[in-house]
């Protein structure tokens, strides 16, 4: 039973839908029934009308045979017969995020000759065909383009290039990328169409309200003129058309620390000198103008046209400048050598000379007008100034000057090239003599004497070393018998003591003796009034022979002092007071020869030591003479009394 139902039902649906299959034909045969589908632009060309298409024309606007300007959009459309009509389903055109995409108007009325690229109007991005032919669009390379997205496009009218078929098309895939320009540069712009630009001019002027050249029709409509342009592209991405602008990308124009940049603008306003009257080297204009600029570019990154403007870069830290063998990292002193120079007395020697000069920021720009440069500073102003102030100046000294007073001639140097530089605009910091290479004989000469004067100051040097050491040996020999000079002093100085000590005993004892006269005279007087004049006069002549022996041994003394001396006389009275004192010098016993025959002195000194220790301890020496056996005093006596 199911089989049954079934059967039939696929054979309602098989002819259902064989029937709308027939009525698809006949619809489109007879309805001239095109569908078009969503990705899908529907592109007409009429195989024949009542009117052909005038002569130079590519597209209908007015039911003429050939391609329609219309397209079909997605959807079903009537009445368009294949017998009539052929409709191609073609694409719709895409372009991908990142890229643009160039239009080629394959109709439209001519672009004029001082045109290159064919002027935009308005038609929907080039999807209304109608309203670009009816507004005047030209044919051939649009100026305007399409940006990323999805463009129904009449493909019979318009050639869209994309990268996918930028090659089949002449041109190179990366040219129909969004253009950047990197962080650290700038991009220099040279438009292709355009008005030329007036005559001694090198750049176009800046055109407002282009967005940065991406509306090429505000451009031109504005003036803008064909070329190079002063405006520049800064950091970014930017749709521009390659047919219209070319780019190039250049560094951010760097000013470092201890620099200003001056600017030479070849483009600008009309120049308006702003230097003053009293600046006559040249002419400086405001920012903007063309010619110098007065205010300098200070240190940083600036986003300058390089092609239409010169930036020179002006140090103002101290800069050291060597007329010598070697250079300092600015190479400004690369061409500069030794000064060579001839002094009074004839001879030719170099010099090196260091220069340090300072340009102050804004005496820049009056530096760069007056010299155009740095190196011209250094080539045409400083190198003759030096130069010949040391060439004229050394013939005024002689080479012995130069070695000897560099100093001042140095402070003469730089006192003159500070002045001479003022007029530069330029700080002349100071002037430094280096090396000083003098005739090799001359130096030869001052050799030799130098050396031989040297050698006299060495002998003079030894000498008084010598002279010193001869004192010294001198004074250390003193100082060694000083001990000695001092306890011979000291000995002198207690003799006299004594001496004077034994003056003072003496006249002490003869005045105790004649206070004691005086006062046994006076008991005497009492005692005895009837001997008192004898005692008198006994006392009084007793007192004056003690007077008269004391005066006489102090005048013995002193007189003994004048005549022998202190030392020896002392050496007197000591010998004196041991024999007072009967100190024993003389041997208790005393054996003298006895004469022809007389037994030997030895026997003799033994007779006596025994007659001596007879005679006991307190008998005088003996003598032995001989035989004869006496006392040393008794035979001291007989030998007085012989002399006598």
């Amino acid at each position: 039973m199911l089989l049954q139902v079934t059967v039939p039902l696929a054979f309602t649906v098989v002819g259902g839908l064989i029937g709308l299959l027939i009525l698809l034909v006949l619809a489109k045969s007879l309805l001239g029934l095109v569908v078009i589908g969503e990705l899908e632009v529907g592109v007409v060309a009429k195989k024949f009308a009542r009117t052909s298409l005038a002569a130079g024309r590519l597209i209908a606007l007015e039911g003429e045979a050939g391609y329609q300007a219309d397209t079909l959009a997605p959807g079903w459309h009537f009445f368009l017969w294949p017998w009539q009509y052929a409709v191609t389903k073609e694409l719709v055109v895409v372009v991908p995020q990142g890229e643009i995409g160039l239009v080629v108007a394959n109709a439209g009325v001519p672009i004029p000759p001082s045109h290159i690229l064919a002027r935009v109007v308005d038609c929907d991005n080039y999807q209304d065909g109608r309203a670009f032919l009816t507004k005047g669009g030209e044919k051939g390379r649009q100026l305007g383009l399409i940006t990323a997205g999805t463009y129904r496009i009449n493909t019979a009218l318009f050639t869209v290039i994309t990268q996918r078929n930028a090659g089949t098309m002449g041109m190179r895939p990366e040219e129909l990328f969004i253009y950047r320009v990197a962080p650290e540069a700038v991009g220099i712009v040279t438009t292709l169409d355009g008005v030329p630009i007036e005559p001694g001019e090198i750049a176009g002027p800046v055109i407002p309200t282009h967005d940065n050249f991406q509306d090429a029709q505000a451009f031109l409509a504005a003036g803008g003129r064909r070329g190079l342009q002063e405006q520049v592209l800064l950091s970014g991405s930017w749709n521009l058309n390659p047919w219209f602008c070319r780019v190039q990308q250049v560094p951010m124009t760097e000013i470092p620390i201890g620099h200003v940049g001056v600017v030479i603008s070849f483009v600008g306003r009309p120049a308006v000198d702003v230097s003053g009257a009293e600046f006559t080297h040249g002419n400086l204009v405001d920012v903007g103008h063309k010619g110098i600029w007065a205010v300098p570019l200070y240190p940083g990154r600036q986003p300058l046209n390089t092609q239409i403007m010169k930036v020179e870069l002006i140090p103002t830290t101290n800069i050291v400048l060597n007329w010598a063998n070697r250079t300092e990292a600015h190479h400004y002193d690369d061409s500069l050598s030794s000064i060579t120079v001839r002094s009074r007395d004839g001879f030719s020697f170099n010099l090196d000379v260091a220069q340090i000069i300072h340009v102050g920021a804004l005496d820049a720009p009056r530096v760069i007008s007056r010299v155009g440069s740095m190196q011209n500073l250094v080539d045409h102003v400083l190198e003759p100034i030096v130069g010949n102030y040391f060439r004229n100046s050394s013939q005024e000294y002689t080479v012995l000057d130069y070695l000897t007073n560099r100093a001042e001639r140095q402070r003469e140097a730089a006192a003159f090239i500070r002045a001479a530089l003022l007029d530069y605009n330029v700080q002349a910091v100071d002037t430094l003599i280096g090396d000083i290479v003098p005739p090799a004989q001359l130096m030869t000469t001052q050799t030799d004497r130098k050396l031989a004067e040297e050698q006299r100051k060495t002998y003079e040097v030894q000498q008084a070393a010598q002279t010193q050491r001869q004192q010294l040996v001198r004074e250390t020999s003193i100082a060694d018998i000083q001990n000695s000079l001092v306890q011979s002093e000291q000995g002198v100085n207690i003799a006299e003591l004594q001496a004077n000590a034994q003056v003072k005993k003496v006249r002490g004892e003869a005045e105790a003796a004649k206070l004691r006269a005086g006062g046994e005279a006076e008991s005497t007087r009492l005692r005895a009034i009837a001997d008192s004049e004898a005692t008198r006069l006994r006392g009084v002549g007793e007192a004056e022979a003690i007077r008269a022996i004391g005066n006489a041994k102090a005048e013995a003394y002193r007189a003994g002092v004048q005549s022998l001396g202190t030392r020896e006389y002392t050496g007197l009275q000591l010998m004196q007071i041991i024999g007072d004192n009967r100190v024993k010098i003389v041997p208790e016993v005393q054996a003298n020869g006895g004469g022809a025959g007389a037994g030997g002195g030895l026997v003799e000194a033994l007779i006596g030591l025994l007659a001596q220790q007879q005679l006991g301890p307190g008998a005088s020496p003996v003598s032995v003479t001989g035989s004869l056996i006496t006392p040393s005093s008794a035979a001291n006596n007989s030998q007085t009394d012989k002399q006598n």
